[in-house]
């Protein structure tokens, strides 16, 4: 085999192999940003339970302190309502 052969061969050999290990890299970098989209998601949804659930709690107290005052009222001014 020729010198140059030897020389071409030797930087197809080369290519190849850091093509095959750029595409393994980026696979697995693709992996770990499709999981870590995954857990974003789950937090956000979690994120959004919470505040739901907080929200229904607000409801909740506006209506018990909205009738308390309606309560009040009525016993200060019996003949008004």
């Amino acid at each position: 085999m020729s010198a140059v052969s030897r020389v071409v061969l030797g930087v197809s050999v080369v290519l190849t192999l850091s093509t095959v290990a750029a595409v393994h890299l980026n696979q697995s970098w693709d992996r770990q940003r499709l999981h870590e989209g995954v857990v974003r998601d789950l937090e956000r949804l979690q994120r959004k339970k919470e505040n739901l659930r907080l929200l229904e709690e607000q409801r909740t107290l506006t209506t018990q302190l909205e009738e308390e005052r309606r309560r009040r009222l009525t016993e200060l001014h019996p003949q008004d309502h």
